[in-house]
């Protein structure tokens, strides 16, 4: 089932390349207040301050007290449960990156000049000065920019995380949705059972991790931290530990949860002798 991810730039045409897409290809677009509302009821935060973080908007005292690691993880779970269901078409945070090493999915960036895009802004909201319209796709940019950086570490107008981008000021709109379309028709984007598996086990990955690291806040004792990695549902635990309790409870947790068909510990238990 067709999975494309594609990015959120102001101006860019970018929502009527999404639109064009859906209808062409039977997709859902996923709309903002749905990934919100869902990162927020994991998070234990208020939707509107995962939004104003999701979008740049969060002010200093804001960023400075939320769980930049937390949120990264939720909002992983979050696009990757989404993209597993299929014919999904999904608009910003993070997808693009977060979805780039998965076979079937097509990550695009749509994108165009500054000055196509003030006009487009200036049209589309009514507004006579191209500074004003420029000061806002800048600042949308900005924000957009920073939050990649916070969540995930990534510089999102690096070209490689794409499989194909499009300039909609060379390329008109229905031209886009052909290329893309042409993309979700060939062999390379076609969902497998391997394809499939490998956004299985990404999606597995992020629930162990999120679930061991909200564990490992609980007070339990570990030397270098615990890790773990995922090949079609089983899962493999590395790291070391002082407190043999602490092996335990982690695989015990880790086949608790949703995906999971197996767990093998390498955790190392690392035994301390009293200094003499």
């Amino acid at each position: 089932m067709t999975v494309i991810a594609m990015t959120r730039e102001m101006g860019t045409l970018g929502k009527d390349v999404a639109a064009g897409l859906c209808e062409r290809l039977g997709l859902t677009v996923v709309h903002h207040e749905l990934v919100e509302h869902d990162i927020a009821e994991r998070a234990g935060m208020r939707e509107s301050e995962v939004h104003r973080f999701l979008e740049g908007e969060a002010s200093l005292l804001d960023r400075w007290k939320i769980d930049r690691k937390r949120l990264s993880r939720y909002t992983a779970e979050e696009i990757l449960a989404l993209a597993l269901k299929g014919k999904v078409l999904i608009r910003g945070w993070g997808a693009t990156y977060l979805l780039r090493s998965v076979p079937h999915a097509i990550c695009v960036r749509v994108c165009a000049p500054l000055q196509f895009r003030e006009q487009v802004l200036m049209r589309r909201l009514g507004i006579s000065q191209a500074a004003a319209a420029r000061r806002e796709i800048m600042r949308n940019d900005a924000a957009h920019n920073r939050t990649m950086q916070t969540l995930f570490g990534i510089q999102w107008t690096d070209p490689t995380l794409y499989a194909l981008v499009v300039n909609t000021a060379r390329t008109p709109v229905a031209d886009c949705v052909e290329l893309i379309a042409r993309l979700a028709a060939s062999p390379a984007f076609q969902e497998t059972t391997h394809s499939q598996a490998a956004l299985a086990d990404e999606l597995i990955l992020s629930r162990v991790r999120t679930a061991i690291e909200r564990q490992l806040g609980s007070g339990m004792t570990t030397l270098g931290g615990i890790d773990a990695k995922v090949s079609a549902g089983k899962v493999t635990l590395t790291g070391a530990t002082s407190d043999e309790r602490t092996i335990v409870e982690i695989v015990r947790l880790v086949h608790g949860i949703e995906g999971v068909i197996g767990v093998e510990s390498q955790i190392a238990h690392i035994a301390f002798r009293p200094s003499v």
